[in-house]
């Protein structure tokens, strides 16, 4: 997917049975059928997010307008039972996360419904999304400019090292720790607002980050693949493999895929754990998958990266590289972007895995890459060289460059125009994403390797020195946190210029 269409509205996806919800309603709010009530397609999503509106006990034949907050999106025709299905609105760019408000009003008064929309982005798996590019295009209210202001918003301990990075899914972050020997590890679950712990689960060994979709959370821990409840933390499944498992998993159209130090890449159901497909690259599989458009791209200890039929583990490619590829793959515009132990970033067509370009970045990049806007940004496993680059992404020309107090080997995660990555010199940093200047850094108690989560004004990170770290802006109006007020009747402004769908038929239901 092109990055532009990344920052266009977002897909309004298959409306949930909208007849059926609207008659719960009424039942529930025990009210007849001449007050109105409306159901919402989706009741949270990030900025952009389309949704779908429905609503009866409207006056039969009369102009509706939908609002989002105060903003007039739609006009709509109810039919000759009061009804409309399916009017199209959206939570604009600019809508900060948390609480805003959909209504539908007839036109010629102030008879009308709301129901409350939750704006907020998920940070769901290592990747961001299933394709690697590790860039949130929803942020809103960190930027160039706001960045600075960063401070500490709170920390959680846990006493053990964070190496593994933090998923951040409808308020909760999900982060693992790894213990000293002799010790249990645990994936953790945290509010994040307040870092307060609302479970933990006690596993083998846990080094990366977790995906999570549809209420589950997958996870590698030791020698296993486990699926568990968001809820609660409780074990839904768990696929054993034949080695340590330090790759994070990618979830994509129900399958979770995952590599082992068994060498293998695994495709599994996600509902059940069944092995769907194994495919053995010979040597150890650190590397994450990313999974875009039907293929499986993953990075090996034999020197290669593949690619592979999502659906059948077949091989459609491979390329060799001159070192270890511990770098997950970042797949943007038809490219494959991964580092390798040899000292390159490459460049490489999707299709075909050619040898688009590649570019020196120092002996050994075991760092992600991050992909937005045209620009690479990768961080290398140096102490005597600048330890992050931006790369322009069709040549792999050199853009600018930072030098750390240490090697960088966690993976820059990108949003609103800010680079976030840590560095074993014990400092989160941000950069302005455009000529690398420095915008904010804070120390650590320790080195910094697990990589960064941006979600919702806020920055997640893990550090060797047992904590995890949550920065956010202190000054409220600044950070767009406050939560919406429900707009009055009176302060909604139809806007006249908007044309007027048709009714919808009102035929028998079935």
């Amino acid at each position: 997917m092109k990055p532009s269409s990344r920052l266009g509205r977002q897909p309004f996806g298959p409306p949930d049975s909208s007849m059926l919800l609207l008659a719960v309603c009424l039942l529930l709010t025990g009210v007849s059928s001449a007050a109105p009530c409306i159901t919402l397609s989706k009741k949270s999503g990030p900025p952009t997010s389309g949704i779908l509106v429905s609503g009866r006990g409207f006056q039969p034949n009369v102009g509706v307008d939908i609002y989002f907050d105060t903003k007039d999106e739609a006009l709509v025709v109810t039919n000759s039972k009061g009804e409309f299905e399916h009017a199209k609105a959206y939570a604009p760019r600019s809508a900060y996360p948390g609480q805003h408000w959909v209504t539908a009003l007839e036109r010629n008064n102030d008879k009308g419904a709301q129901k409350p929309f939750l704006v907020q982005t998920n940070w769901s798996q290592f990747h961001f999304t299933a394709d690697g590019t590790r860039w949130n295009p929803y942020e809103n209210v960190l930027n160039s400019k706001t960045a600075r202001g960063l401070s500490l918003h709170w920390t959680y301990t846990s006493g053990h090292r964070f190496f593994g990075s933090p998923a951040v899914v409808d308020g909760i972050v999900y982060i693992p720790d790894w213990p000293d020997q002799g010790e249990q590890s645990h994936l953790y679950a945290l509010a994040a607002d307040s870092g307060s712990l609302i479970w933990s689960f006690i596993g083998n060994g846990f080094d990366d980050c977790p995906a999570i979709t549809k209420g589950i959370v997958y996870v590698g821990s030791g020698t296993n693949v486990l699926a568990l409840s968001a809820d609660d933390g409780h074990q839904v499944w768990r696929f054993q493999t034949g080695d340590s498992i330090g790759s994070s998993a990618a979830v994509s159209d129900g399958v979770v895929y995952i590599g082992s130090g068994d060498t293998n890449l695994y495709a599994l159901d996600a509902h059940s754990g069944t092995e769907l497909w194994r495919f053995g690259t010979g040597s150890f599989i650190e590397s994450s998958p990313s999974v875009v458009n039907g293929v499986v791209y993953v990075g090996s200890f034999d020197h290669s990266v593949y690619a592979l039929d999502a659906r059948t583990g077949a091989k459609r490619w491979s390329y060799a590289t001159g070192g270890i590829v511990w770098s997950s793959p970042a797949v943007s515009n038809g490219v494959v972007y991964v580092g390798s132990e040899d000292g390159n970033l490459y460049a490489l067509n999707a299709t075909n895995g050619a040898l688009l370009w590649s570019s020196i970045v120092d002996e050994v990049a075991w760092s992600s890459p991050a992909v937005a806007d045209g620009v690479v940004y990768v961080g290398v496993n140096a102490t005597h060289a600048p330890t992050v680059y931006a790369l322009e992404a069709r040549s792999g020309d050199k853009l600018w460059t930072y030098t750390t107090g240490n090697a960088v080997v966690t993976s820059p995660a990108v949003a609103n125009g800010v680079v976030y990555l840590g560095s074993d010199d014990g400092n989160v940093y941000a950069f302005d994403a455009l000529n690398g200047t420095l915008l904010w850094s804070y120390a650590t108690g320790g080195m910094v390797e697990s990589s960064p989560t941006v979600a919702d004004g806020k920055v997640y990170i893990g550090s060797l020195d047992g904590s995890v770290y949550a920065f956010s802006l202190t000054d409220r109006n600044e950070a767009g946190q406050a939560t919406s007020k429900r707009p009055g009747p009176k302060q909604l402004r139809p806007d006249f210029s908007l044309e007027a769908s048709e009714p919808v038929a009102t035929g028998p239901r079935h």
